[in-house]
């Protein structure tokens, strides 16, 4: 193969990789928010202080990257701009591929968020497939120069298509929630059995035996082993879900939540809850007293804070604490409308579609 074709195969791994990454992140720009939060925290403690002052940006330089992704791959593919476009795509890996290697050798960040939460990747591999693109990419750069000049008109429209489509599809799911919900509380999940191994999990026992090491699938009995780790063979038997829990001043009430009818109102964080639809959260809790279903506020709060909200609202309703992170994995939006029977999501809604109290119970009768 000559050095054109060489190129022309580059382009299409390339712009295909981020054009999948970016669909894939374009669904849920929210989720890709929440990871750069977490880079600058990390980098606002490790690196310099300012990293602070971009958290209140993030969910805006998220949906700037993932249409980005989807855009710039495009346009590696159709040649469009072909020498400015490898510009920006090598300025985008070398961003990535520091955050990858920081996340893995410092051990900060365990999921960079590389393709939302549809593949998930260790920090290393992420690393590793960053390596991999840079290289791609860093041919791609060295050689800018032999790449095509002229763009057809077709090929640059299609790319301001797909500007304004990847970008519609953006704002949709930061307005609603994501299109396609690759979560482990997507609609249809049974959270108590997810909870479970879903195997019998088995382990190799690593032991030491005098100066030999041995591989055991059951720990010894006799004398004279040395125990050193635990391997697990089959961690595909994991539970999915590992920390899903909610308590009050009288203990832990996590098997109560999954226990007949229930309708969760979440919020990740009470001081930057929306307000725009508390109208609609107010005559949809009103609508619910009497009914069959409890109706639960579950927030990443104090109990007082949660306490204060609703006597505030007038809500004659159960109020729970939650972890901040197991909430925002639920629910995309803040606040957000999660519909449980006996343990088993039937439907979540963002607070911008806050359902009627009939459609509510349709899914209890």
């Amino acid at each position: 193969m000559n050095k054109q074709g060489i190129l022309w195969v580059l382009r299409i791994l390339v712009g295909g990789l981020f054009i999948f990454s970016g669909l894939i992140k374009v669904n849920d720009p929210v989720g890709t928010a929440i990871k750069l939060e977490e880079y600058f925290d990390v980098f606002s403690n490790d690196i310099a202080g300012f990293f602070y002052y971009f958290k209140p940006f993030a969910l805006y330089i998220a949906l700037v990257l993932v249409v980005s992704e989807v855009v710039l791959g495009i346009m590696l593919i159709l040649g469009v701009k072909l020498r400015q476009t490898v510009w920006a795509l090598a300025l985008m890996i070398l961003f990535f591929t520091f955050l990858t290697f920081y996340s893995a050798y410092f051990n900060k960040v365990t999921d960079c968020g590389c393709f939302g939460d549809a593949i998930k990747l260790t920090p290393w591999e992420s690393f590793y497939k960053d390596i991999i693109l840079l290289v791609m990419i860093s041919f791609l750069f060295i050689f800018r120069a032999e790449l095509p000049e002229e763009t057809p008109r077709w090929a640059g429209m299609a790319a301001i298509a797909s500007l304004v489509i990847s970008t519609g599809i953006g704002i949709w799911a930061i307005q609603n929630l994501p299109f396609i919900d690759f979560r482990a509380y997507k609609v249809g999940v049974n959270i108590p059995v997810n909870m479970q191994p879903s195997a019998t999990l088995e382990y190799t026992y690593v032991m030491k035996k005098g100066e030999e090491t041995v591989y055991l699938d059951k720990y010894p009995s006799e004398e004279g082993y040395e125990f050193v780790e635990m391997v697990l063979r089959n961690p595909e038997a994991l539970p999915k879900i590992s920390d899903f829990a909610a308590w009050n001043q009288e203990g832990d009430q996590t098997e109560f939540l999954f226990q007949g009818n229930k309708v969760i109102i979440l919020s990740s964080n009470m001081s930057k809850m929306s307000e725009a639809n508390q109208g609609d959260l107010n005559a949809l809790v009103k609508s619910m007293e009497g009914a069959p279903v409890d109706v639960v506020f579950m927030a990443a709060a104090t109990q007082e804070e949660i306490d204060a909200f609703l006597n505030k609202n007038g809500w004659s309703i159960i109020g729970l604490q939650a972890d901040a992170t197991v909430v925002k994995t639920i629910m995309r939006a803040n606040p957000g409308i999660m519909i449980m029977k006996d343990g088993v999501v039937l439907e979540k809604y963002h607070h911008n579609n806050t359902p009627e109290a009939t459609d509510v119970l349709d899914f209890f009768l």
